[in-house]
């Protein structure tokens, strides 16, 4: 596991779900191969999507952009080991 090592580039989140995501995405990192950035943003989507109601985006990579519109306090940029996460809830 992995906790504690993630950089937060950016975020609203409250700081429960904060370390909510960072736990997700090192199980993720331990489940799934670092290169299957695809397999490692569905797992920490599904959790989320169970914990906290469906909804949920997750980007997983070493190099996107975007532009998006989310509902406030659901919204963490942060890195681990190589990659960056991107998890927030769409706004209505």
């Amino acid at each position: 596991m992995l906790e504690g090592k993630a950089m937060i580039k950016e975020t609203d989140m409250p700081v429960k779900m904060q370390m909510q995501a960072m736990a997700c995405a090192s199980q993720a990192l331990d489940l799934h191969d670092v290169v299957d950035s695809i397999s490692i943003a569905a797992h920490i989507k599904k959790e989320f999507d169970k914990v906290y109601g469906n909804g949920w985006q997750c980007v997983v990579g070493s190099n996107f952009g975007c532009f998006f519109t989310h509902t406030p306090g659901t919204f963490i940029y942060f890195a681990l080991e190589t990659l960056n996460f991107l998890i927030f809830k769409g706004a209505s």
